[in-house]
């Protein structure tokens, strides 16, 4: 309980607006609330799981295409009835089309050419010459274009395109699927229209059909939907693509399907009458059910980004046609939609795939649609399917968001966030071909990220925030990343604890100064310590305690608490070593004094914390420890090495391997203690360099066992193979010392220090 309550106390508020969230996003699944902006974001992700979909070419429907080539070759459109009469000829004899579509309107008579003028002629000004009347009664059923076109589409499984009209009843319509009377009642909410712009009457009474090529957009102006039919007075009369398919399948009927009673239809239902699709009637019993959404739609699968290019369907120039030099494999038995692309015939719409996509291959992405009997639509399940995902998303995120640092919390959204939006791919892609929104839900999971994450900023992060950035100028970037996750768990406080301090100071400051302009000195200083504090802070994580004028001073295991920390120590002052002798090279290119520096390594316990006056604070590390690091910088000159560290961080440190120096009794400490040199990890020292370090220490026992000869003979053969040595040479001349002033019989191998 008392668990529960301290959960309660810390994450009840965020749970509370987390649920109010879910809750509101309920609301928008189930209609209760409206937000235009969510249901235009729906649709840009319509747009997009569309354009995820490569385009696979379908070679049962070709595209004849009256494109600029064609309007070349043939002339400006609209070109004359003969010429198309010739068009219909070429598919349907030549090619032997299944099905020609097209996507025009033949609603004014042709008089293109020019029977009109010769028949006023005859009955005006030439009346008196027999001769002449005769003549043009023979040539009459050659010039008139409407009855060629007439002629060629009788007999062919031609199917005329037509607008809806508010305006006008222009033309003859094609007899509707079914009417307001077959439906015994029902209501069949539908687009509907008074008025057409038909096709000439002989036209209509010789084709096979005809369907309705108006485009409806939606408020933005893109084309989603197409409605399968529409309704003209009490007929209801089906689109284009529609009929082309019904004629292609060679179908007997267009039914609506029912299925349930006026008592028990849903609200979507209702919609439409209880309409659940419309059915094609072909064959031997045989159908397929296109599901209709509100005003008898269905939802357009484009294909790629359409035209020529597009790589859904083939497209084929109809001057080729014309000619004969289509390629007969690509046309032979093919349903062909004739339209256009050429940019001058407004026949291109704006779809979510392309801005300028070509209005033709709309009704070939249709009838597509139709011959695969696969419609993208939004299914009867899609409501409670969309509420199971904001419950199951927003619950879930509510209780797990809360109590997560940031890195999981932000793993988990996007998690949250692909799950969905994959899941609704899938949904779309798959099998069930259904449509279903999805931006409440991605809304949702943002939402509730933001909310979290802002709420950790505000109310939990702020708290911890100067801790942190107080922290920040001592520790490396990494590690303020990780107190910044649970500042809780550092503080300032003072505490004893096992570190490592390394001081690290430049060899004859003094005199390099006094031999420097100020600008260069502080140019020499700035890139120094620069250098020192990078390998200090970035390499191995230490904590940068202060600049003492060229001195530095650092440690290791607090904040951040590390039990290598005598290793790290080791390896930075090292690589600290191989950074001096970088920048010196660097330094006496330019004309500067050479550098040189000594470190001293130290651990133990020390005193840890934020210290200081009122005035002025540190975090900062005391004690008898930390006084003997610095003691060590300080004689690493007289050993004539880089760095020197205590016995203490040689224990807590065996991976490396360590030259034995001296023991020691430094100023203020009365115990004698063993000083070691770091000449790296014994792994990667080779057989003679760890050769050498066995005999210095043996010629360390025989200096300190008195035994002079022994040890100088040994030391001296060191001495020649590393004449730069330092060390070799301070205890070449001790021997030499202890030769004519022997330290006693007593003597305990110290050497006692009393300055610091």
């Amino acid at each position: 309980m008392r668990s529960l309550s301290k959960k309660l106390s810390k994450f009840g508020a965020r749970w509370c607006l987390g649920l109010i969230l879910t809750l509101l996003a309920a609301g928008q699944v189930s209609g209760l609330l409206q937000a235009d902006p969510i249901e235009r974001m729906d649709t840009f992700f319509d747009g997009m799981r569309m354009r995820l979909e490569a385009p696979v070419h379908d070679p049962r429907i070709v595209i004849v295409d009256i494109d600029e080539n064609s309007l070349v070759r043939v002339g400006r459109w609209p070109w004359s009835r003969d010429v198309i009469a010739r068009l219909v000829t070429q598919l349907g004899d030549r090619y032997r089309a299944r099905a020609i579509g097209f996507d025009v309107v033949f609603a004014e008579p042709d008089t293109s050419s020019g029977y009109n003028v010769l028949a006023g002629l005859a009955q005006h000004e030439l009346k008196d010459v027999p001769a002449f009347g005769a003549q043009l009664l023979k040539l009459k059923p050659a010039l008139d274009y409407d009855a060629l076109l007439a002629k060629a589409i009788a007999g062919r499984p031609v199917v005329l395109g037509y607008n809806v009209s508010e305006k006008q009843q222009k033309g003859l319509l094609p007899p509707p699927a079914f009417t307001l009377a077959e439906l015994n009642g029902r209501q069949i909410g539908a687009l509907g229209s008074h008025g057409y712009e038909a096709n000439l009457e002989q036209l209509q009474r010789a084709a096979r059909g005809a369907g309705i090529f108006t485009a409806i957009t939606d408020a933005d102006g893109i084309l989603r939907v197409s409605p399968l039919l529409q309704r003209i007075g009490d007929g209801y009369y089906p689109s284009l693509s529609l009929a082309t398919a019904s004629v292609a399948l060679q179908a007997k009927a267009l039914k609506p399907y029912f299925t349930a009673t006026a008592d028990t239809l849903s609200r979507g239902e209702l919609e439409n009458g209880g309409l659940d699709y419309v059915s094609i009637v072909y064959g031997e019993r045989r159908q397929i059910a296109i599901p209709v959404g509100q005003a008898l739609t269905t939802t357009i699968q484009f294909r790629g980004p359409g035209g020529p290019a597009g790589g859904a369907f083939s497209y084929v120039s109809a001057a080729d046609v014309l000619d004969g030099k289509a390629d007969s494999k690509i046309l032979d038995g093919r349903i062909v939609l004739v339209g256009t692309t050429a940019p001058g015939l407004n026949d291109l719409r704006a779809t979510p795939v392309n801005r300028e996509y070509p209005g033709v291959e709309v009704h070939a992405n249709l009838i597509k649609s139709i011959l695969d009997n696969r419609f993208k639509h939004r299914p009867d399940f899609a409501f409670a399917c969309e509420l199971l995902q904001v419950f199951f998303f927003g619950l879930a995120l509510t209780l797990a968001l809360a109590v997560l640092p940031p890195l999981p919390s932000v793993l988990l959204a996007l998690a949250a966030l692909l799950g969905a939006g994959g899941f609704n791919y899938w949904m779309y892609a798959g099998a069930n071909n259904a449509v279903l929104n999805v931006a409440v839900i991605l809304l949702l999971i943002v939402a509730l990220f933001i909310l979290n994450l802002g709420w950790g900023y505000f109310f939990e992060f702020r708290k911890g925030r100067a801790l942190v950035s107080r922290f920040g100028e001592y520790v490396a970037p990494e590690l303020v990343a990780e107190m910044a996750e649970n500042p809780e768990r550092y503080d300032m406080d003072g505490e004893s604890r096992e570190l490592t301090v390394l001081f690290v100071d430049v060899r004859g400051f003094t005199t390099i100064a006094e031999g420097m302009t100020p600008k260069a000195l502080r140019e020499y200083i700035n890139l120094y310590l620069t250098a020192m504090s990078e390998d200090i802070r970035d390499s191995h994580h230490g904590t940068l305690d202060k600049y003492i004028g060229d001195a530095v001073m650092a440690f290791w295991g607090a904040p951040v608490p590390f039990a290598d920390h005598a290793s790290r120590a080791a390896a930075t002052a090292l690589l600290m070593q191989a950074s001096a002798q970088r920048l010196n090279q660097d330094f006496v290119a330019r004309g500067w004094p050479p550098l040189k520096i000594g470190i001293g390594l130290n651990s133990g316990l020390m005193h840890v914390g934020d210290m200081g006056s009122r005035i002025r604070r540190a975090y900062t590390v005391m004690g008898d420890a930390v006084n003997l690091g610095a003691r060590l910088e300080g004689i690493t000159k007289v050993y004539g090495v880089g760095i020197a560290a205590g016995a203490t961080t040689r224990a807590a440190a065996p991976e490396f391997a360590w030259r034995e120096l001296d023991l020691v009794r430094v100023k203020g400490k009365l115990e004698p203690v063993a000083i070691f040199e770091p000449l790296g990890l014994a792994s990667q020292l080779d057989a003679a360099a760890l050769e050498q370090l066995a005999r210095w220490h043996a010629a360390l026992a025989l200096v300190r066992a008195q035994r002079w000869d022994q040890a100088q003979e040994i030391i001296g053969q060191l001495a020649r193979a590393a004449p730069d040595c330092g060390l070799y040479r301070l205890y070449s001349a001790r021997i030499a010392h202890y030769r004519l002033q022997p330290p006693g019989a007593d003597w305990d191998g110290v050497t006692t220090f009393d300055t610091k």
